[in-house]
């Protein structure tokens, strides 16, 4: 589990980082870092996909991602098997995943401010406004998002290719062709999902027993984040409902205000009140209104994880992203991505009434094996257009569990299953390769294989215990197993 390194050396954290995301061997890695980088902060790049931001020394940061940026991959040294990088891994992921890019520049702050003087006006508006109003007023606010450069829309894989440039790097430093890690997900399924529920207002509380059915009726279970004061009562016998029935219950801000992130002594008041709902919630997870955030103060949260930070916000308030699709931790705190476009935002701001643009997401996220989560109000899919599109969601991802292609979870079991394998280890005794760890049971060992120059990964068979089952059968768990082994699907990286 990555922390903020306090009283470690750059080049341990560097290599912790990149074991710790694939759970190899803890002395596979060995990463050194230039001592000397550059003063200014900026983008540069670590290969074609991998967009970086912070500091570098074999080249100047540009001030804006828009340019001609400098490629620190051609500027890797090698010294026996240690490797030489012009820059600080974990520097450059924690900036990504706390969207410091957005937050260093004057122009970026001129921004933020003018986003926080609109929000305030628009929260006190807000309840008089009507949707057709809002979404009006948000379509403007929205209207140059798609000239947005960074995060790549409509998923960025920013931190996933910096990893996979480290991965490869390191191997050639060894004359590795192959080296077998802890794959990403239980028993070798190829990636995972998840469906949350932000409940925003009474008639989206009453709601809810319907949409349960609608979600029962395709076998998925999910998360109803519910905002705890103000906004409307939440009866003991409404939290017991949704808990009796296999759903999960978490906590939605603290009143839906918006004013949340307004100040760290505002967040820090507020969060003692949200902590204490949480536990008369009996909930283990946290998500903010309109997603706003500050991943600084989030240590205040009494939480196992958050799930406030999209992938690419080029159409939340806050525009930002933490550039994954992976969970990470941030502290004792464990950040479930938002990887998804929202339902409000694909049906009123988007104005589609499809399952495609989710379709392409889902598409490129499972070919990285990570996660996909999707947010769907209760309250904005009561009228029949937009409850059918939502189950045509709920079938696609029935037919992805029923091939054995992912697993779908509710947000606290992939929480439990992510912090479980942040634990195992990766034991070679006599060269037999076992997992060592409590639940190592549920965890198969992939081998990272480099072919052509791209990064593929696959399974041995003699890994295929399905074990327990993940919503489908042993036989179709296999069956993917076996698919991801002869089809070994490369993820377009090359050096």
């Amino acid at each position: 589990m990555l922390n903020d390194g306090i009283g470690l050396s750059p080049q341990f954290m560097a290599n912790k980082l990149l074991t710790d995301h694939f759970r190899c061997s803890d002395n596979f890695a060995n990463l050194t870092i230039t001592d000397e980088l550059s003063g200014d902060h900026g983008y540069f790049r670590f290969g074609e996909a991998g967009i970086c931001y912070g500091q570098c020394s074999s080249g100047a940061p540009a001030a804006v991602v828009t340019g001609p940026l400098h490629d620190a991959r051609d500027f890797v040294g090698f010294q026996g098997a240690s490797v030489q990088l012009p820059f600080d891994p974990v520097q450059v992921v924690r900036n990504l995943h706390f969207e410091r890019y957005c937050t260093r520049s004057m122009a970026a702050r001129k921004e933020i401010n003018a986003s926080i003087i609109v929000r305030k006006l628009y929260y006190l508006a807000r309840p008089l406004m009507p949707v057709s109003v809002r979404k009006h007023l948000q379509k403007r606010y929205f209207r140059d998002w798609d000239k947005i450069p960074f995060p790549v829309w409509p998923v960025d894989f920013s931190v996933e290719s910096i990893l996979e440039q480290l991965l490869i790097i390191s191997m050639k430093s060894q004359n590795l062709r192959r080296i077998p890690f802890i794959w990403f997900w239980p028993q070798g399924v190829s990636s995972c999902a998840t469906v949350t529920h932000d409940v925003e207002t009474a008639a989206g509380r009453d709601f809810c027993s319907h949409l349960m059915d609608l979600n029962d009726s395709f076998e998925i279970k999910s998360a109803f984040q519910v905002v705890p004061e103000k906004r409307y009562s939440v009866p003991q016998s409404f939290m017991d409902s949704i808990r009796e029935r296999g759903f999960e219950l978490n906590v939605h801000d603290l009143n839906h205000d918006g004013h949340l992130m307004d100040r760290e002594d505002t967040f820090l008041e507020r969060a003692k009140h949200i902590n204490r709902h949480g536990l008369k919630f009996g909930a283990q997870g946290f998500r903010s209104a309109m997603l706003h955030r500050n991943l600084d103060w989030y240590d205040a949260l009494e939480f196992s994880y958050d799930m406030s930070v999209p992938n690419v916000a080029h159409l939340d308030p806050q525009r930002g992203g933490c550039c994954t699709v992976f969970p990470f931790f941030n502290g004792r705190l464990l950040e479930l991505p938002v990887t998804m476009t929202q339902d409000y935002t694909l049906f009123h701001i988007l104005n589609d009434y499809s399952i495609d643009l989710w379709k392409e997401q889902m598409s490129l996220i499972r070919q990285r094996h990570g996660l996909m989560q999707v947010i769907v109000h209760p309250d904005y899919i009561m009228e029949k257009m937009e409850r059918d599109v939502y189950a045509k969601l709920l079938g696609y991802l029935a037919d992805l569990r029923a091939r054995g292609d992912t697993w779908i979870a509710l947000p606290s079991e992939i929480a439990a299953w992510w912090r479980l394998r942040s634990e195992l280890k990766l034991v070679n005794e006599g060269g037999s390769l076992r997992i060592e760890g409590e639940g190592k049971q549920r965890a198969r060992i992939a081998y990272a294989t480099i072919s052509d120059d791209r990064l593929v990964y696959e399974f041995e068979a003699e890994t295929r215990n399905t074990g327990d089952s993940l919503n489908s059968s042993s036989d179709a768990v296999e069956g993917m197993v076996m698919q991801e082994v002869d089809q070994a699907k490369p993820l377009g990286i090359s050096l």
